[in-house]
């Protein structure tokens, strides 16, 4: 199902012109206005220190991080940077096409009703996702890239293809921390060489890779500097030297809503002039906070494989459901997740558009343009038109627990066809032996 786009397909044609508008938003301020705002510069910069051998972090780890991410991004950085502004933010700007693009493929690849959608059908999920799309050119975020290398690696995965899968997950977190969370899942289905290869190429590519660029013992200072600042660092005032949005309404994490639910936090914070609001239910601190969070997040874990299927239940189908249901938690259960995160319920809502669809039950179909409608009609509540009070109590969280609750009812109500003949569970990355035997 893996295609090029095409000159003869208009919606193809449509994509190609958004394309280029985005890539106008991102190179046009740069050539003929003040110069491109946003993340462009501060990655500019980060190419820069690279290629001139200065550090990345403050020897301070208590001051303030303009780059918060691991060296090796900046390392991949440096490679356009060195030609300029402009190759680098085309260069930004391409990779964010293509793995747009792609997103796309691979999500209706794996969707797992076995349908080639029609054009319309095909775009849905893209008009649905489209503000996040422009949110990741804007703005300069890699969440979109980050999206297309797990999908590829669950793809790979599918082919039983592990140690290529896992090199695509381990890439996704060195640069940036978030997706390492696709471990536990490799561990728990049994995909060992997924779970290996990501365990050694994170290796790879946090302390051999920019070992040359950066120097051995200078590689590993700045892991360690960055590692202190950014994933040891903790406080009722913040976390990952970000302490102005980590509880104020731009953050939509599990983490953020429920410490604003149970704090008095204001949710303003991250413009001092607006007035101080607050939102809590109750008033805990900030301990008793977190172990609200650390059970909330314990019954979500719980529940999630309570409602995986067996290995000898699974199907294209249930694993389509499982991976959305996965990409849901990972978003949700970063402890910043901003709008652009949700760019990562693309794949969700592909899956569920494919149910809405395909399912063979009437009811099952109707119920699920239901529910996407209410998971779309909740994500327009983050439009500017709208007050950002609904953002601090979790717009978007509410529209992925949305998601998660059709995405749930279709793992445990299939059609009874399916449920009486499974595809082969070798689509899913698992090894049928004594079946190939018996059919040899």
């Amino acid at each position: 199902m893996l295609r090029y786009p095409s000159l003869r397909a208009p919606l193809d044609i449509l994509f190609l012109v958004c394309c280029v508008a985005l890539t106008a938003d991102v190179l046009v301020p740069e050539i003929w206005g003040n110069g491109k705002t946003k993340d462009y510069p501060l990655w500019f910069w980060a190419g820069q220190q690279v290629l001139q051998g200065k550090n990345l972090y403050p020897n301070d780890i208590s001051s303030y991080f303009e780059f918060i991410y691991p060296p090796l991004p900046a390392v991949l950085l440096a490679i356009p940077s060195w030609f300029g502004k402009i190759p680098l933010y085309l260069c930004l700007s391409f990779l964010n096409i293509v793995a747009w693009w792609m997103t796309a493929q691979f999500s209706h690849a794996m969707a797992g009703s076995g349908r080639k959608p029609g054009p319309w059908l095909e775009a849905l999920p893209g008009f649905v996702t489209v503000t996040f799309v422009f949110d990741m050119f804007d703005l300069g975020q890699p969440n979109l890239v980050l999206l297309a290398l797990m999908l590829y690696g669950f793809w790979l995965v599918r082919d039983q293809r592990g140690w290529m899968a896992g090199s695509m997950f381990a890439l996704a977190a060195a640069i940036k921390v978030f997706p390492v969370a696709v471990f536990p899942y490799l561990v728990w289905r049994r995909q060992w060489a997924a779970a290996a290869s990501m365990l050694v190429f994170l290796v790879v590519f946090l302390f051999v890779l920019p070992a040359p660029f950066r120097g051995y013992q200078h590689n590993i200072a700045e892991l360690k500097t960055w590692y202190q600042g950014m994933v040891a660092s903790s406080s009722e005032k913040g976390f990952g030297k970000r302490d102005e949005q980590n509880w104020s309404w731009v953050n939509q994490s599990i983490i953020a809503v429920t410490h604003r639910l149970t704090r008095p936090l204001n949710y303003n914070q991250d413009d001092p002039a607006k007035p101080a609001r607050t939102m809590n239910l109750v008033n805990l601190d900030f301990r008793t906070a977190n172990w609200i969070v650390l059970a909330i997040s314990l019954v979500i874990g719980m529940g999630y494989l309570a409602v995986m299927p067996p290995a000898s239940r699974r199907t294209e189908r249930s694993d389509a459901e499982e991976f959305g249901i996965l990409f849901c938690l990972m978003t949700v259960a970063s402890p910043l997740a901003r709008q652009y995160y949700f760019m990562w319920l693309f794949f969700p809502i592909t899956v569920l558009v494919h149910r809405a669809a395909y399912d063979p039950r009437a009811a099952a179909r109707a119920g699920t343009w239901v529910l996407l409608a209410v998971a779309g009609g909740l994500l327009c509540l983050a439009l500017p038109i709208f007050p950002i009070d609904l953002q601090a109590y979790g717009n978007n969280l509410a529209a992925t627990a949305v998601l998660v609750a059709g995405l749930v009812w279709h793992i445990l109500n299939p059609p009874v066809p399916e449920a009486a003949g499974a595809l082969p569970r070798a689509a899913s990355g698992l090894q049928l032996d004594a079946t190939n035997n018996a059919h040899s």
